[in-house]
């Protein structure tokens, strides 16, 4: 079992950077593929980053790609998303999730992130 705790939401105006943080708890965090997701008002859920448990590879979504970088600490139980180049459409709420094996099985509570123009 693993338990997500997000932070580091908040307004900032476009153009700005934001460092979400995901804190998780259970001793096989290190062996699961982590990834952000993101929901806005209205829309559906839709996947910002995720990376890999074992090497560490990285995926995005297009329209974050070069603006946002996914990175994790096994050691401190943790993955951030660093978002540069913020724009009003970015604003969301932002979740953590955990991937034993094939599905995101794990959620975290989300953390609300504004952009403004």
């Amino acid at each position: 079992q693993v338990r997500l705790v997000e932070s580091g939401g908040g307004l900032v105006q476009a153009g700005g950077s934001l460092r979400l943080s995901c804190a998780a708890s259970g001793r096989t965090f290190s062996r699961y593929t982590m990834g952000w997701f993101r929901q806005a008002p209205g829309k559906e859920r839709e996947f910002v980053a995720g990376i890999n448990w074992s090497n560490g590879s990285t995926t995005y979504a297009d329209i974050v790609k070069g603006r946002f970088t996914i990175s994790r600490d096994n050691a401190k139980n943790k993955v951030y998303l660093q978002m540069n180049n913020l724009k009003p459409e970015d604003t969301a709420v932002y979740y953590c999730a955990g991937r034993p094996v094939a599905s995101y099985n794990y959620w975290g509570q989300g953390t609300q992130v504004t952009v403004s123009s």
